[in-house]
């Protein structure tokens, strides 16, 4: 983990997408998060000592469908793949609920992670990450740790891709998102942790490479409010506008499927509403302790 000095910063952006407004001052108080995005050796060893069973892993309650057929039920997660056309911008063209996926088997059933143990865990819903947070005695961080640890970078992978030497600084989509990666950072998809510089704080891959989780509930926007130590809204306040009927938890960071042309939260203001029951091939998570 890597110490982060508390202090005052500017939360939010006002002109970056619209949930990202309004700004205000937040004070936080010193924290430790992790250097890297948790593991697949980090979480098989988790697994391991408490014979945790991952979400993706485990068949739906048919309490929760009624009137589905249950051969549907079955355990998966939802996997990125590429089109060789799109039409508008449905995000379903991109992505397929996969049975068998897991953090185990990225891809499908017939993937495996061996080999890929320093890449970031993935299929990761929100109990997944906080059970391991837990085992560990640790937390998940607020939006605003998040966004202050990242923030320390002094940079902009968005706006700034490349440092002065032309190297690329995060993992994410060069190219036209989705039919074509020309993966000029050197990954077509995930990256192991720590393939980039570290930001002054010494964390790595606070943007781009895979959304985090953190603990806040999701609603669009802050409130214009300077605060100390914010925990995000409370879990009746949550509403997520492109899905109003789930109740969502705040993800930041990006990951390797954000492109210029195409999602543009590559960057430590963006926030995105993510389904806690739902892990994806994008999503991972770090975590933190409060001093």
């Amino acid at each position: 983990m890597v110490f982060v000095k508390g202090g005052a910063f500017i939360f939010g952006r006002n002109d970056g997408y619209p949930e990202e407004a309004y700004e205000s001052t937040v004070t936080l108080p010193d924290f430790w998060i992790d250097k890297y995005e948790v593991t697949n050796r980090q979480y098989e060893a988790f697994v391991e000592a408490t014979g945790y069973v991952t979400v993706a892993e485990r068949a739906p309650n048919p309490e929760d469908y009624p009137g589905i057929d249950p051969s549907l039920l079955m355990p998966g997660s939802a996997v990125f793949r590429a089109p060789d056309a799109v039409n508008g911008d449905q995000f379903l063209q991109w992505w397929s609920f996969v049975p068998g996926a897991d953090w185990r088997h990225p891809a499908g059933p017939e993937s495996s992670i061996h080999g890929k143990e320093d890449y970031p865990v993935v299929h990761i819903a929100y109990e997944d990450a906080k059970a391991y947070a837990d085992w560990m005695g640790r937390d998940l961080p607020t939006e605003a740790q998040w966004e202050y640890a990242a923030r320390n970078q002094q940079r902009n992978e968005a706006e700034q891709p490349v440092d002065e030497a032309g190297r690329y600084q995060a993992n994410f989509w060069q190219g036209v998102f989705p039919v074509m990666n020309n993966a000029d950072d050197g990954f077509e998809g995930l990256a192991p942790v720590g393939c980039y510089a570290p930001n002054p704080q010494g964390a790595y891959d606070m943007v781009g490479n895979v959304w985090e989780w953190t603990g806040d509930w999701y609603r669009p926007g802050h409130d214009n409010i300077d605060r100390t130590a914010p925990a995000g809204p409370l879990k009746s306040d949550s509403y997520d506008p492109n899905n109003p009927d789930t109740i969502s938890r705040v993800i930041k960071g990006g990951s390797y499927l954000c492109a210029r042309n195409y999602c543009q939260r590559y960057r430590p203001e963006a926030r995105h509403a993510q389904d806690t029951g739902l892990g994806t091939s994008h999503i991972g998570f770090r975590t933190v302790v409060n001093e």
